[in-house]
């Protein structure tokens, strides 16, 4: 069960210990993974598809919340228990037991739910700074992107400080929500009403509009990203990896789910039970639109409600839109083993989203956002079943996961609840398709593309619950993306005839240095390297003499002067432009086998502005990389 794989999430993997905690202290140790997970149950998706639920029906489909956060219990634990057990989150489990063709389907139809949910959270923070601040939407749209520098910089800061910014908004949002059910004041008889499940399958108009919110209120609630988000957050906790180990982490991270999801629960059903309150008791009916919600609210309730709203509402996309980064990069690396940087990752989903809120403003109108915001999460519910098949199959997996498979009552429950989502789905796009097809005079484009991807994604659907079944014991090792190790036998000592030493003319140098001559001693010849960065040394190159290049050539010198009169053999060498390339053709061009680097120490945000030269001249060469820290003052 302890497989050799390539860590989940690996800059923050293991990295909470739980180890020699008992009580009271182990719990909160584990407490923080379904926290985050839980924000994208009550993101401004939620928000939407409550405010037009509670509306439009009053209270009845409160029941359908009850059972989504029942079911999103069910599914997130199993999520928790795969990467506790196996080590390895949704992603990479599906790597290893699908083709490479289907894998990579997987992740076009994961990442699609992400740019979905990504999508309602730009449309409620821009609604949101709209409300606060009368700010146009396609502004508040826009500035949207900067919350990668906020991403970027909670992530350097590790996984405890990240969870504290998440749980801090969370607690804004209840905080808000609470004070906003003293306002409405809710009819609590109806409210135990809306729990007795109604009919959403008489076939009549009423009924169809209900299903479309109830299975948005289901995509918005059970989310497929949040499956592949807990299997991987869990592993970020250090536990002893035997049976005593696995059953503790299991149990309280199980405590996590339940305090966490249950927080969410009532976070939708305060949304849903404030639109029922102040809007389907006052008679209107069609608030689907966040903007209307809080207008009404205003003309109601006078102006406290609605700061509390839009305050609720920002806060709740801020924090959902680093989650679905962190889900957005374990689906690329666990099912198509492509690493990139998680502000790249997040700047391109971020992209993604925008163009089509920034089309519907366009074309459409500000009205239009609410419809797309429903659409969004309808969208993450189509995509659930490829998301929830093979958790379940994964997690039932006796030979893989040993003792800790699911029990008989757990798989059929899970079971039960996959098939529920998936006829839910099936129904949902076969009434869509009529409509669409009744709607249109020549219905040849629905018929020759619509109907086809349809199709092909419904024969994907049932690949995926059939394969493991056929193939039960077919199951490739994880992929390792540097190999397997090999067996150590003899160690013979090497030794470095020409050194490169990277300059900046800073205090690293002499460390640079220092370290470089215990490497070579004084057999060895040493280049020392120095990259003008001017604008000029990167458009002209060598041709450049600017007066940084002369004092840089005049500095160089008087290190190579100062080795040769302690006794080593030394020159230097000047590079123009990009410091990584630079860096690189020198060191191919003179023949250097080993070099030294001085890190630059940047953190978050010098890193997004200055770059990571030292990792991109790893890449560059393949000769060894020694990194010298430089010492704290």
């Amino acid at each position: 069960m302890n497989n050799t794989h390539n860590e989940s999430l690996g800059n923050v993997h293991g990295s909470v210990t739980t180890e020699n905690k008992t009580g009271w202290r182990k719990l909160l140790a584990f407490l923080g993974p379904a926290y985050l997970v839980s924000v994208g149950y009550m993101d401004p998706g939620n928000w939407a598809t409550d405010i037009a639920g509670g509306s439009a029906f009053g209270y009845k489909l409160i029941w359908v919340l009850f059972v989504s956060n029942m079911i999103a219990l069910l599914l997130q634990s199993l999520a928790a228990r795969l990467g506790i057990v196996r080590g390895l989150d949704l992603a990479q489990a599906s790597k290893n037991a699908y083709p490479r063709f289907v894998n990579f389907w997987l992740y076009i139809l994961a990442q699609i739910a992400i740019v979905a949910c990504d999508l309602a959270e730009i449309i409620g923070m821009a609604i949101g700074l709209k409300l606060l601040f009368h700010l146009p939407l396609i502004w508040g749209v826009s500035l949207t992107i900067t919350d990668t520098v906020l991403m970027l910089y909670l992530m350097n800061k590790g996984m405890r400080k990240l969870e504290g910014f998440i749980i801090s908004m969370i607690f804004i949002v209840g905080l808000s929500f609470l004070v906003e059910m003293f306002i409405v004041h809710p009819d609590a008889a109806e409210v135990a009403k809306g729990f007795i499940p109604g009919n959403l399958f008489k076939g009549d108009k009423i009924s169809q509009q209900m299903l479309y919110i109830a299975i948005g209120i289901i995509g918005a609630t059970v989310m497929p990203h949040n499956l592949y988000l807990h299997s991987s957050l869990v592993q970020t906790r250090k536990i002893t990896r035997t049976e005593d180990g696995f059953r503790s982490a299991i149990k309280f991270n199980l405590f996590d789910t339940v305090i966490a999801l249950n927080l969410a629960f009532f976070v939708n059903a305060a949304i849903l039970i404030l639109a029922a309150s102040a809007f389907f008791r006052n008679g209107y009916f069609e608030v689907a639109e966040i903007q209307d919600a809080y207008k009404l609210l205003e003309h109601i309730f006078g102006a406290i409600a609605p700061t509390l709203f839009a305050i609720a509402l920002i806060a709740s996309g801020q924090s959902s839109t680093i989650t679905g980064t962190l889900a957005g990069q374990i689906i690329m690396e666990g099912h198509i083993n492509l690493r990139i940087e998680p502000w790249l990752r997040r700047l391109l989903t971020r992209l993604l989203a925008i163009v089509p809120a920034v089309f519907t403003i366009l074309y459409y109108g500000e009205d239009g956002l609410g419809k797309l915001l429903i659409l969004s999460q309808v969208v993450l519910s189509l995509q659930l079943g490829f998301a929830v098949i093979p958790l379940i199959h994964f997690t039932s997996d006796r030979k893989r996961m040993g003792k800790f498979a699911i029990n008989s009552l757990t798989l059929v429950l899970s079971w039960a609840s996959a098939l529920l989502i998936v006829a839910l789905n099936a129904k949902l796009v076969y009434e869509q398709i009529g409509d669409w097809i009744s709607e249109t005079s020549s219905p040849v484009l629905i018929y020759t593309i619509v109907v086809p991807i349809v199709i092909g994604i419904g024969l994907l659907l049932v690949y995926v619950f059939l394969r493991p079944l056929l193939f039960k014991h077919y199951d490739r090792p994880a992929y390792v993306p540097h190999g397997i190790a090999n067996a150590i036998t003899e160690l013979d000592a090497i030794t470095y005839n020409h050194i490169g030493i990277t300059i900046d003319f800073s205090s690293n140098d002499t460390e640079c240095l220092r370290h470089a001559i215990m490497q070579g001693g004084k057999t060895a010849t040493y280049t020392l390297i120095h990259v003008v960065e001017t604008a000029g040394a990167r458009y002209y190159g060598g041709q450049v003499m600017d007066n940084e290049t002369q004092v840089d050539f005049d500095n160089l010198d008087k290190y190579v002067c100062a080795l040769k009169n302690l006794g080593y053999a030394a020159d230097g060498q000047i590079g123009y432009g990009n410091p990584a390339s630079a860096i690189a053709e020198i060191v191919k061009k003179e023949g250097v086998d080993f070099i030294v680097m001085g890190s630059h120490g940047h953190k978050a945000l010098k890193d997004l502005i200055f770059g990571t030269t030292v990792n991109s001249v790893r890449h560059k060469v393949n000769i060894p990389v020694l990194v010298v820290k430089p010492q704290s003052n």
